[in-house]
């Protein structure tokens, strides 16, 4: 789960991180009244989103006055950013930069524990580094059960600072993001930037926090903060009628029983050149009211042209899943071509039950992906 940059400062803030002074708004005339709360000459404006690439994309601009802060602010609002329009903005103080680093902790998988990443390179270009100049991005494991104790935070303090003031700065920081980041089971925490101010002082003036949906029952104020995409809600509607179900943006919709089975088909259907709209698993059952929900769910997304139903019949036999699907589309009308293969128990009867209907029915997975991807051209 991600939040706000307002949302980590407050977090950071509780642990007893340096953070800018900063107001949230949602309109102009707020912002305006943050800009003199701040009584600074300078501020900077920020859209709160749940991307990154917002300075990039004009989501991010420093006001000289209260006339360019006005100007920004408009801009800003209601601007779209990589398919999210920017509903409240973030008012700071401009700090004086003397320099930029960069500091995050992050579960991985290599090591099983969280890692401390340091670089000298902090900013916008962040990706740029780790991609053109890994060796700039210093590495630390944190062991769980020994932590983040004082030699651990100076030795990566070292790779930042040269100064021994900030590196007695930067050691009570990195250990107080490393609470927050276990006792909230973040699974990542990141400050980009941490600047060094011109007075001397470590400061961080952009914070980004995520964290582990799996423990959020046991965090009633990170869940409270918890703002669902649509697409989220979609996954949370599906997980409550008893599916698994993930958007992915193709064209052909995809229903499955099974994961395992329903990745096989997603791969079928991108080695015959087309892309799945999604993963969906509805498990093993023949229920006719539970095709119908899968079906209205997979044609709710306007990008599916075509339905692709692999159905591997176990315990439920394919004959009574013929039955099944035969039953729900007369419940539901559906233009969309829908492709069927059923294989297992009874898979030669649950094909003779399906022949004459208006389902295109394979054989084989291989050619269900292909007679799919066919009829997305058609």
């Amino acid at each position: 789960m991600k939040v706000h940059e307002y949302q980590a400062k407050a977090f950071f803030a509780q642990y007893g991180l340096p953070v800018d002074r900063s107001v949230l708004c949602k309109t102009v005339e707020e912002a305006v009244a943050a800009y003199h709360s701040l009584d600074n000459e300078k501020a900077v404006v920020k859209a709160q989103i749940h991307t990154g690439g917002r300075g990039k994309a004009g989501g991010v601009r420093v006001a000289n006055n209260e006339d360019e802060l006005k100007r920004y602010a408009a801009q800003i609002l209601g601007m779209e950013i990589k398919g999210f329009k920017v509903d409240r903005i973030l008012v700071g103080e401009a700090v004086e930069i003397a320099s930029e680093y960069y500091v995050s902790i992050v579960i991985d998988r290599k090591s099983k524990s969280a890692i401390l990443m340091l670089s000298r390179e902090g900013g916008m270009d962040i990706e740029t580094v780790a991609k053109d100049t890994p060796e700039k991005i210093h590495q630390i494991v944190i062991d769980p059960f020994i932590g983040l104790p004082d030699y651990l935070a100076r030795e990566a303090a070292f790779y930042l600072f040269d100064d021994m003031s900030l590196v007695k700065q930067a050691v009570p920081l990195f250990q107080g993001l490393y609470k927050l980041f276990m006792e909230k089971d973040a699974s990542l925490a990141e400050i980009n930037p941490l600047v060094l101010a011109k007075d001397g002082k470590l400061k961080a003036i952009d914070a980004k926090m995520t964290f582990d949906n799996n423990a959020l029952f046991r965090h009633p104020d990170v869940l409270e903060l918890f703002e669902p995409t649509a697409e989220e809600q979609k996954e949370q509607e599906a997980k409550d009628k008893g599916f698994s179900y993930v958007h992915l943006g193709g064209e052909i919709g995809c229903m499955v029983n099974g994961a395992g089975l329903a990745m096989a088909t997603m791969d079928m259907i991108k080695l015959y050149g087309g892309h799945p709209a999604n993963f969906l698993d509805i498990g093993g059952s023949s229920n006719p009211t539970k095709i119908v929900e899968a079906m209205k769910l997979l044609l709710s997304d306007e990008q599916v042209r075509v339905v692709l139903i692999n159905i591997f019949g176990g315990i439920t036999r394919c004959d009574d899943v013929a039955r099944g699907l035969i039953e729900a589309f007369q419940l539901i009308d559906v233009d969309t071509p829908i492709v069927i293969r059923l294989t297992g128990t009874n898979e030669e009867e649950g094909r003779a039950i399906l022949k004459g209907t208006k389902f295109h029915v394979a054989k084989t997975m291989s050619e269900a992906g292909r007679m799919a991807v066919e009829q997305v051209s058609k």
